[in-house]
């Protein structure tokens, strides 16, 4: 039988690895090798892992968009009941997010695409089910929909993935397409469901699985056809522990929470809150939240290039807080124009946070190293890239929190505002944590003359 092993040798003479053959020996730093076969090995490797974490982030949040709509088709769920079917699926994907990390280099990263692309059509049967099935008790309802945490798994099995094909020179516009992609899946959602679920004069709720059941089909057909294994993508263990004993790490994972988790728990809990808040109005603007949150996201990082990622860190919070309190009294006084325009600013803000404090952690890591010193560089971007894989995985669990403070808010007081304040006072929070450990004279930043 023939191996499936196709070795590329450094000077780039070998064949190219077909259909999604292991590839031996791949170094992106070989500037011969990358010109001649590896950029376009990287390319088509990227574009499809793109496809596959955008419907991995889609998945993740079709709980969040249909779970508004249960009532309609037989269910008679509470606020409360709604929250934790769109906060559990976030609760998962957060978790997910460390064992996939080490898929890719355990696996494969064409393997695991297939995988991971399979497993998205779990959650999307379990959907259907829910749906044809009105008598379904809550717990069942609650382990069906935590299946959707699959699809938030995707993003560090695919960012780890596309980090092993690049040089360092364009690992960070890649990645940053790749993150932007998976973003974007779920604005996506968020629009798209809600226009194929309509059916005549009801819904057909159902056709919100089935639509992605033939997608993840495809993108499992096209990873197995056209991506590629590296032999040469292993898991960075001493990285990863030294990223854990870095306490930059857990700070910026505060951080994190504050934007990404805003981002996507705001993203999810968006529908529900124009359900409760004005139940007249149609679902169909709820997409226009996570769209602006995601196309804000590499605005963000060219902002924090420019001016630093502390400041512009800073300034996203103070703006989400604006953001904060204009829904507030938006809600107070019954105003949807009012309450839409002031979430769209909470929204592009958390997407200008995310990109700036991803600018900040490479700069932390390498403060008070020489440049010149390339052993210990090497270490701090080996470490650095690390602390970013668990950074991600800590800042999605934002997504669970974001409902469950809206649930339990609700549930207290009736009101949404009390949840609202809650956030308000976690930014003023996180600008503090900027400010003490990044940008007040005298620390230590500041001493080694580092731009945070």
């Amino acid at each position: 039988m023939e191996s499936n092993t196709t070795p590329l040798s450094r000077d780039a003479r070998s064949p190219l690895a077909a259909n999604g053959s292991w590839i031996e020996h791949f170094d992106p730093e070989d500037q011969h090798f990358w010109q001649t076969h590896g950029q376009r090995i990287a390319k088509r490797n990227l574009w499809l892992s793109i496809f596959a974490e955008f419907l991995g982030f889609a998945v993740w949040q079709l709980w969040a968009v249909t779970a508004p709509m249960l009532n309609r088709v037989g269910y008679s769920l509470t606020p409360d009941q709604i929250f934790w079917l769109i906060a559990v699926p976030n609760l998962v994907g957060a978790t997910l997010r460390f064992p996939y990390t080490f898929a890719v280099p355990r696996f494969g990263g064409r393997n695991w695409t297939v995988v991971s692309s399979l497993l998205l059509i779990l959650p999307c049967i379990g959907l259907v089910y829910v749906v044809l099935n009105p008598g379904t008790s809550f717990t069942v309802m609650l382990l069906l929909a935590a299946l959707g945490g699959v699809g938030g798994g995707n993003f560090a099995s695919s960012m780890a993935n596309i980090s092993f094909f690049y040089p360092e020179a364009e690992k960070g516009r890649a990645l940053g397409l790749n993150a932007a992609g998976g973003n974007l899946g779920v604005a996506v959602a968020l629009l798209v469901i809600p226009l194929v679920v309509v059916s005549g004069s009801g819904i057909a709720l159902e056709r919100a699985g089935l639509l992605w059941i033939p997608l993840a089909l495809l993108s499992a057909l096209l990873a197995w056809r056209y991506m590629s294994n590296l032999s040469t993508a292993k898991t960075d263990f001493s990285g990863y522990a030294g990223a854990f004993r870095h306490r930059h790490t857990w700070i910026m994972s505060v951080l994190y929470i504050g934007t990404f988790g805003s981002f996507i728990g705001f993203s999810g809990a968006f529908p529900t809150l124009i359900s409760i808040a004005f139940p007249d109005v149609s679902l169909g603007l709820a997409f226009m939240g996570a769209l602006v949150g995601s196309l804000a996201r590499p605005l963000g990082g060219s902002l924090a290039d420019r001016f630093g990622g502390a400041r512009m860190t800073v300034v996203s919070f103070v703006m989400m807080i604006i953001g904060a309190l204009g829904v507030i009294h938006a809600l107070e006084i019954g105003s949807f124009l009012l309450f839409f325009t002031t979430f769209m600013l909470l929204f592009v803000f958390t997407g200008v946070g995310n990109g700036a404090t991803y600018r900040m952690i490479p700069a932390i890591f390498r403060a008070g190293v020489e440049t010149r010193d390339y052993a210990a560089m090497n270490v701090v971007k080996r470490h650095a890239a690390a602390a970013i894989g668990v950074i991600a995985a800590i800042g999605a669990y934002g997504g669970f929190l974001v409902p469950r403070g809206f649930a339990l808010s609700s549930s207290l007081s009736g009101s949404l505002v009390m949840a609202l304040y809650a956030f308000i006072g976690f930014y003023l929070l996180c600008i503090a944590i900027v400010w003490g450990c990044y940008m007040r004279r005298g620390n230590r930043f500041a001493r080694l003359g580092v731009h945070v």
